[in-house]
C-alpha cells in the first residue's frame, strides 16, 4: 500500500475527505519553501503537491504563473525541487506529488528523474502536458521506480477516453473542475458539481477522484466533498496567501496554517 493510497484511506477513516494543497516549490525562495509546507501540513493537508517551476506553464492562470517567475528568479531548479521535497518528507510523513510539465523531466532525462525523485522520497507526478497515449515511456519509467502517475481528466473527456485513463492512472484522478486555467473563483458552479457526478462511476472502487481547478474557500471544498470526491485540491488561495505576506514571514506562516485548517475542516461528510 503507497503512501498516496494511505492517505486517503486514514481520511475516509477519519469520515473526512482530503485536502491535497498546491505550492510552487522556491517560491519566494527555496530555502523558505519547506516552512512553507510545514505550516500547511500542520493545518490539516493531506497530501503536499509541489509544483515544479517552468517557463511556459500553460495550464497555470496568472496567480501560479507569478508564482513560477518568482521561483525561478529565485534559481529554483528541477533537481532543487527534488531536494526540498526530500527536506519536507524527512521532517512529515505527508505524501508528496510533484506537478512538472514534460520538458524538464526530457531534459534531464526519464531514467535519471526518475531515479532522483525517488531518492528523494517523491511520491507521484502529475504531468499536465502529457497525454497518456505518450506517456509509455514515462509510465515505464515510473512504475519502476514506485512513482505514481497521475493524469487529467477535463470537463470535455469523453466516456471513452474516460475509462481509459482512469486504467492509465495511479495514486489518484485529478479531475479538473472547469475549462480554462488554474485560479481562485468565487463559487463551484452547478455545472461541477454535474461533472463529479458523471466521473464517479468510473473512478469508484478504482482510484480515488482528486478535484482541483478553481477551489480556494471552505464552502467550495465543502461542496465538492459533498458531490462525492474523495478530495478537493487547493492552489492559488495558499499562493495568494504567500504573495500577500512576502515581507512577513510570520504573518505568512501563520496566515497559511489557518486557511489550511478552515479547508480541511471543511472535508468533514
Amino acid at each position: 500500500m503507497n503512501s498516496i493510497y494511505k492517505a486517503f484511506e486514514k481520511a475516509k477513516a477519519q469520515g473526512n475527505g482530503a485536502l491535497i494543497g498546491y505550492i510552487m516549490a522556491g517560491d519566494p525562495n527555496p530555502e523558505l519553501t519547506p516552512k512553507i509546507a510545514d505550516a500547511l501540513i500542520r493545518g490539516g493537508i493531506d497530501i503536499l503537491e509541489l509544483g515544479l517551476p517552468f517557463s511556459d506553464p500553460i495550464a497555470d492562470g496568472p496567480t501560479i504563473q507569478a508564482a513560477s517567475v518568482r521561483a525561478l528568479a529565485a534559481g529554483t531548479t528541477s533537481m532543487k525541487v527534488l531536494e526540498i521535497a526530500k527536506q519536507i518528507k524527512s521532517k512529515h510523513d505527508v505524501p508528496i506529488v510533484v506537478m512538472t510539465y514534460y520538458n524538464p523531466v526530457f531534459r534531464i532525462g526519464l531514467e535519471k528523474f526518475c531515479r532522483s525523485a525517488k531518492d528523494c522520497m517523491v511520491d507521484g507526478f502529475i504531468v499536465p502536458d502529457l497525454p497518456m497515449e505518450e506517456a509509455a515511456d514515462y509510465k515505464k519509467a515510473a512504475k519502476a521506480h514506485g512513482l505514481d502517475t497521475i493524469f487529467l481528466a477535463a470537463p470535455s473527456t469523453s466516456n471513452e477516453r474516460l475509462n481509459s485513463i482512469v486504467e492509465c492512472s495511479s495514486g489518484f484522478l485529478y479531475l479538473v473542475s472547469r475549462f480554462g486555467v488554474t485560479g481562485a473563483k468565487s463559487t463551484v458552479e452547478d455545472s461541477t458539481v454535474q461533472l463529479i457526478k458523471r466521473v464517479l462511476p468510473f473512478t469508484a472502487g478504482k482510484i480515488p477522484l482528486a478535484v482541483g481547478f478553481g477551489i480556494s474557500k471552505p464552502e467550495h471544498v465543502q461542496r465538492i466533498i459533498a458531490a462525492g470526491a474523495d478530495a478537493a485540491i487547493v492552489g492559488s488561495a495558499f499562493i495568494n496567501a504567500i504573495t500577500k505576506n512576502q515581507g512577513n514571514e510570520d504573518l505568512m506562516l501563520k496566515g497559511l496554517k489557518a486557511t489550511a485548517s478552515s479547508l480541511k475542516a471543511a472535508t468533514a461528510k
